[in-house]
């Protein structure tokens, strides 16, 4: 089994175990300090939806941040079973955790509005796209909403609604990460 270790926050330096399941890799701490730098100013009091949780390691970041709410979905049973244990050991009252499918989920549920979400689908999928086209259609995103994407840098950008405005970018090894903001005026 794994190690996690939130930067920031409440729960700075505590470290949660994280499953050893084939596909399952958890942000790095360098990626992960980068990518709350971007969003250090949006995280209180947002929306989170982190909808191929893995190990929980961005959910756990913002919610350790001052997320007023942190969504994880997670299809992988034993996955679940150990974010599920790790928010109850953190008594963190601001995290939910379901076992889904997220595509699935996102097909079916009714629109709720998220100002933040983490988008680190398995890199042998292609989820990445159908995800970005159903947050956009199906109304999941508040007006001006962060979107972070994670993917193998070997890959490029999925197509992205119009909507959606390059913030960020970089690469760490053979991960590219990407910071979009809805509505940005880029001027």
């Amino acid at each position: 089994m794994g190690k996690l270790r939130i930067i920031a926050g409440k729960w700075r330096s505590r470290i949660l175990p994280v499953a050893d399941l084939p596909g399952l890799r958890p942000t790095t701490d360098r990626v992960r300090e980068t990518l709350f730098n971007w969003l250090q100013n949006d995280i209180p009091g947002a929306r989170c939806l982190d909808l191929f949780a893995g190990s929980g390691a961005l959910g756990f970041e913002a919610a350790s941040r001052g997320a007023a709410s942190v969504l994880m979905l997670e299809l992988q049973k034993q996955a679940v079973e150990i974010l599920y244990d790790n928010s109850k050991t953190l008594q963190a009252s601001n995290i939910q955790v379901l076992q889904q499918d997220a595509i699935s989920w996102l097909k079916s549920k009714p629109a709720e509005a998220f100002d933040i979400v983490f988008l680190d689908p398995p890199f042998d999928s292609d989820y990445l796209s159908q995800a970005c086209e159903l947050l956009e259609t199906r109304q999941f995103l508040s007006e001006n909403a962060s979107i972070y994407l994670e993917m193998d840098s070997r890959q490029s950008l999925p197509p992205l609604p119009a909507s959606w405005h390059l913030v960020r970018e970089k690469k760490a090894g053979q991960v590219s990460y990407y910071l979009l903001r809805r509505n940005f005026d880029v001027e």
